[in-house]
């Protein structure tokens, strides 16, 4: 069965809200995403500016244990270079342990200067103190003990409390784009999560890749893919493309912002090398068109039209996750929560039977 969540973005780009209520709004999403029978949510985690407020989305998560029942609730992502690896593992089985077992972990590595200059970290440091801090962390919510001899996290063996209740096997995920960020997700035993940007059968070969470097670490097929995209579903066409295209072109302009992408300073950053050619690529075509050629990426329209784009991602990737982004851009919240309630009534039940066939990448 598809499994189908949904991501709460926390970006504050509606300037009449404060920041109150853009929390109230977020977790209302959340919230109706339980009642209506979504089977995640993921909150991500930013700093300091309106791209995004969630500053820690384990805190958030706790919150929402406390409010719900059945919901899985996942980390997209916690972004280890900015957080202590002891001080994750053990918020993480803390919050396993008050959610009876619904936490998915997933990990990224941040790429925005306008966050990690704060933290007083040097982008070029990102990759090593990733790699660095996962294998720490995953293999401590297994054991119960923590250590490390890195240069960046030098810990002592540390018993953690509360002792994991269950194995995070199948339950670890990583945010990949980059080709470095595709095998430490497959050398983790993780899942990869991806974003997606451009149209799926272009992300075909990083998530073969993928899948041949898991199945030849670990000697089984890889997990699904989790692919996170924008969302919004109406019953009338035309009105759903205007909505979708006014806030997913504002959503895609804010990361550009964010995260400087049609800029010049990722050329010689280690690990940064795809950021780059991304950026090269933004400026020879403008922004206005790569605005237009990510909003072409999403899922928008009617139940019927939604249910065939995603049968369309299902036949280019196989076996899939789907993480729906459903508020965005400054979208009114009514609007995203009548739009998850359309499509969880519409395109939900049919959607859970449309998960591809494991993939093997060994002839």
């Amino acid at each position: 069965m598809l499994s189908i969540g949904i991501n709460l973005g926390f970006g504050k780009l509606d300037p009449s809200l404060s920041d109150q209520q853009t929390y109230a709004g977020e977790v209302e999403v959340a919230l109706a995403a339980e009642r209506l029978g979504y089977d995640a949510v993921w909150v991500v985690e930013h700093h300091f500016s309106d791209y995004s407020l969630c500053p820690d989305n384990l805190l958030l998560l706790a919150h929402l244990a406390g409010r719900t029942s059945r919901i899985r609730l996942g980390t997209a992502a916690v972004i280890l270079p900015w957080n202590d690896p002891l001080r994750v593992a053990e918020k993480a089985l803390m919050l396993d342990t008050l959610s009876g077992g619904r936490l998915l972990l997933g990990f990224g590595r941040g790429l925005s200067r306008t966050e990690y200059e704060p933290f007083r970290i040097p982008l070029d440091e990102t990759r090593d103190r990733f790699d660095e801090a996962a294998p720490m962390i995953f293999e401590a919510l297994e054991t119960g003990f923590i250590s490390g001899d890195g240069p960046f996290y030098p810990q002592p063996r540390t018993e953690l409390r509360p002792r994991p209740r269950a194995s995070f096997h199948g339950r670890r995920y990583c945010v990949a784009g980059s080709p470095d960020s595709v095998v430490t997700a497959a050398a983790l035993r993780a899942h990869m999560m991806s974003f997606i940007v451009r149209p799926v059968p272009d992300l075909m070969p990083t998530f073969t890749r993928y899948r041949e470097l898991y199945e030849a670490e670990h000697g089984e097929i890889a997990p699904p893919i989790a692919l996170n995209v924008n969302m919004y579903c109406h019953t009338d066409d035309a009105l759903a493309r205007e909505r979708h295209f006014e806030h997913v072109n504002r959503f895609f302009m804010s990361n550009v912002e964010h995260y400087e992408m049609a800029g010049e300073h990722f050329a010689g950053i280690k690990g940064h090398e795809r950021y780059a050619d991304n950026a090269a690529y933004f400026r020879s075509i403008g922004l206005e068109k790569a605005a237009d050629d990510y909003a072409a990426t999403t899922l928008w329209g009617s139940p019927e039209r939604i249910l065939g784009q995603i049968e369309a991602v299902r036949d280019a990737v196989g076996d899939f996750s789907l993480t729906l982004a459903p508020a965005f851009g400054g979208m009114p919240y009514e609007h995203a929560r009548d739009s998850l309630g359309l499509f969880a009534r519409e395109v939900l039940p049919k959607a859970r039977g449309m998960r591809g066939a494991a993939v093997s990448t060994i002839p």
